[in-house]
């Protein structure tokens, strides 16, 4: 299984340390490194610099949100970009959720599995450059409907690098995870379980099934974002996870619509998921990451000792996961390759 270096997103400024790791990454021949965006930090802007100082580490983005940009703005990076590194870019795209689509970028969130399919649509074309990029859609016009009534259709002035960039779509529901399937490259998972392998690959296939379809299950890519913390100590490892775990669970979207916590409900963590999200909202953090059993951080993580993670990591080569994604500093970057490999 191939491994990747997953820098995320910024936390209160410059992740510390973070050009290091992408060097040892690619010096421990990391298939890719990722970058990410909340709002805050973009995901571009850190890659082009990683992708500077690096030449053969496939460059992501997990993800860029589609709400940030229009399609063709996106477009316009991912094309820039594939130039800059030779043909290294992997646009990973996702929807993010009502919190931040309509709170921090005034954008409409209903639909947006329909959103997805035609923001995708205009990124192919636009880096295909096989003619003027057209779109009479619900969700976006190209030209678009009303305004002066001058717009005409364009192509990039810039001849594409490649024909096909791939990408990726983020997506934790069964339609979101078929979607990707279906018009994708790739699916970037995020707290992806073993245990869920059955109910995800059912989604592939679903999307796999569907006329048009680009991939089967064996030309399509899964990297996954997966803890990973080398320690004696499982409890210990554990208790360094619990805190994230419990923002996302119960703080990273409305009580009523957080993908999140569908996740680790559907895992048969209902409850547990339920009251790490009373105790999250209600403003008691520490409680919430208390409230997590080391059980499920182990259902998504791989933590403990190198012989145990060794052993676990024997599911993970059975399910439909191509990539694992890997946190950390350099050291640590290199201390868990040991580990798995």
């Amino acid at each position: 299984m191939k491994l990747g270096f997953h820098v995320g997103y910024w936390q209160s400024g410059p992740t510390p340390g973070a050009l290091e790791a992408v060097l040892k990454a690619e010096e421990l021949g990391f298939d890719s490194v990722w970058t990410a965006e909340a709002y805050g930090s973009d995901a571009f802007t850190p890659l082009a610099w990683y992708g500077a100082s690096t030449s053969r580490i496939r460059l992501g983005t997990n993800i860029v949100q589609m709400a940030a940009r229009t399609p063709t703005a996106t477009a316009m990076s991912a094309l820039t970009l594939d130039h800059l590194s030779g043909g290294r870019m992997v646009l990973g795209l996702g929807a993010s959720g009502p919190q931040v689509v309509e709170g921090w970028y005034g954008q409409p969130y209903p639909k947006p599995l329909a959103r997805t399919r035609e923001y995708v649509n205009i990124v192919r074309q636009v880096i295909a450059r096989e003619a003027p990029v057209t779109l009479d859609g619900d969700h976006y016009q190209l030209p678009y409907r009303g305004g002066t009534g001058l717009g005409k259709p364009l192509k990039p002035t810039v001849h594409p690098l490649r024909k096909e960039i791939p990408i990726h779509l983020a997506a934790e529901g069964p339609k979101n995870v078929a979607l990707a399937a279906e018009i994708g490259d790739g699916w970037l998972p995020l707290f992806f379980s073993p245990k869920s392998n059955d109910f995800y690959k059912a989604a592939l296939e679903e999307g796999f099934s569907r006329p048009g379809a680009r991939h089967t299950l064996e030309t399509f890519e899964v990297p996954c974002s997966l803890p990973v913390i080398v320690h004696d100590d499982v409890e210990e490892a554990a208790s360094w996870i619990k805190p994230s775990l419990a923002l996302y669970i119960g703080g990273m979207g409305a009580k009523s619509v957080n993908f999140h916590h569908d996740v680790y409900a559907r895992l048969g963590y209902g409850d547990v998921a339920d009251e790490v999200q009373e105790l999250y909202l209600a403003g008691r953090k520490e409680a919430a990451a208390a409230a997590i059993p080391t059980s499920l951080v182990e259902d998504t993580s791989l933590i403990g000792p190198p012989e145990k993670i060794r052993e676990e990591l024997k599911a993970w080569e059975d399910t439909v996961v191509t990539q694992l994604l890997l946190r950390g500093d350099a050291a640590t970057l290199e201390k868990i390759a040991r580990a798995l490999r």
